[in-house]
């Protein structure tokens, strides 16, 4: 989903006071499915008893059976295991992601949006400069510079999304500095950042909340691209895209090597996006 897909579904999706309380089984699901995933990346070893990086003698390939859930790899090592304690690795790194571009890209769109002028034209020069570079080649520029690793990797997927942030931040606060109630706080005499930070950010900090969440699946996503691509976190430790690369060599013989891995990626990106949608969608 697009910035300019979320701004229409939120504008778009904005639910009664009845429907927000009623039961909807697909974000509930969507909810249990992040749980579970977060539950996998704090604590690990409650869920399996099995070591994620070394492997058992001759127990390699296994198809998924009774001992091995999910099967084991080449080197005979639990796949369920790496599975999920690649979560620790996945979700930390596009958590990390998230917050840089929540917190940088935030930062740049309210100045940009409540100071306006020469200092918005600046800021928002330069968010379409990277809006026009495609997220996974600035990642990758990025990346090659600091050099590779999960932090780095995050850190560039970060950046990838800073422009993303500002952009929407900005025409949040636009938006509401020329609302009624506000340009009635500062006809009654209020000081300019009193404003800002008792009516305008309070009511433009929910899209942004929410558009995070849909932008945390975006870093999973693109987390597991670059480590697909070799330039994320190393072996042996495991992590989900990673995973999906070392199974590929083996599609003929083990599908169930990229098979998993990969639908864990999905259901998790989508629950998010739900989620993401769900928070879009809360009044203002």
């Amino acid at each position: 989903m697009s910035l300019v897909d979320f701004a229409s579904t939120r504008q778009k999706n904005v639910p009664s006071r009845r429907q927000r309380f009623t039961f909807q089984p697909g974000l509930c699901l969507a909810w249990l499915v992040m749980l579970l995933a977060v539950s996998a990346a704090l604590f690990p070893q409650w869920l399996t008893s099995y070591s994620a990086v070394e492997g058992i003698a001759g127990a390699q390939r296994l198809p998924p059976q009774a001992g091995h859930w999910l099967g084991t790899d080449q080197l005979g090592r639990d796949l369920f295991a790496r599975i999920i304690y690649g979560a620790s690795h996945s979700l930390s790194a596009a958590l990390i992601a998230v917050a840089m571009g929540l917190m940088v890209g935030t930062a740049l769109g309210v100045l940009a949006g409540a100071f306006g002028g020469k200092t918005e034209s600046l800021v928002m020069r330069a968010v379409d400069v990277l809006l026009s570079i495609p997220s996974l080649l600035l990642s990758l520029s990025v990346l090659i510079l600091l050099g590779f690793g999960t932090l780095h990797a995050a850190v560039a997927v970060g950046i990838a999304s800073v422009a993303s942030f500002a952009r929407l931040s900005r025409g949040e606060v636009v938006r509401i500095r020329h609302s009624e109630y506000v340009e009635a706080a500062f006809g009654s005499g209020g000081r300019f950042f009193a404003v800002l930070w008792r009516h305008i950010l309070p009511n433009a900090v929910t899209p942004v909340i929410a558009y995070a969440a849909l932008q945390f699946g975006q870093s999973i996503l693109a987390l597991s691209t670059l480590s697909f691509l070799g330039y994320g976190t190393p072996p042996p430790e495991p992590e989900w895209g990673l995973l999906i690369a070392e199974g590929r060599n083996y599609l003929a013989t083990a599908w169930w090597l990229t098979t998993f891995p990969g639908l864990v990626v999905v259901v998790v990106v989508l629950s998010a996006n739900r989620i993401s949608q769900q928070l879009a969608g809360a009044p203002e």
